[in-house]
């Protein structure tokens, strides 16, 4: 088992649970105006959302829509997605992939939540060019 160690990525604070079963858990933080990752698909994740706290936008297949706390949705495999806190509130969600492997793209990509300036440094040029130029490599499909 991993340690549970949080990261910052891509603007938002992501903590990995271990888990016994095949999927990857983490509880996430996204504070207010920040947006998500570039539209993009999983061709082997299933991936699913429940807000804890606050909301989220999410645009799926097209369309948007905002869950509030105690929603959730659930993403198939092949579903172009991305997701942003729009608002003025902090979000609290819950995330799962699943099989296991996607915690992976957290763990090299994020940058250590102790670190000073982890938030600005995760959203720094060269570490979105880090994930754009990578995506694939965790089955992150990005799509313009």
């Amino acid at each position: 088992m991993q340690p549970n160690k949080t990261k910052w990525v891509l603007g938002h604070k992501v903590t990995p649970h271990d888990t016994s079963g095949d999927y990857d858990l983490m509880m996430a933080e996204t504070p207010p105006q920040v947006p998500g990752p570039p539209p993009h698909l999983h061709h082997s994740y299933k991936e699913s959302f429940l807000i804890v706290e606050g909301e989220m936008e999410f645009f799926v297949n097209g369309e948007t829509k905002v869950l509030r706390a105690g929603e959730s949705i659930d993403i198939p495999p092949g579903t172009l997605h991305t997701f942003g806190n729009k608002s003025d509130q902090v979000c609290k969600w819950i995330n799962i992939h699943s099989p296991k492997g996607f915690r992976d793209f957290f763990e090299t990509l994020g940058v250590d939540a102790d670190q000073q300036n982890a938030v600005e440094q995760s959203v720094a040029p060269e570490v979105i060019q880090q994930v754009i130029q990578t995506a694939a490599d965790y089955d992150m499909i990005i799509k313009a």
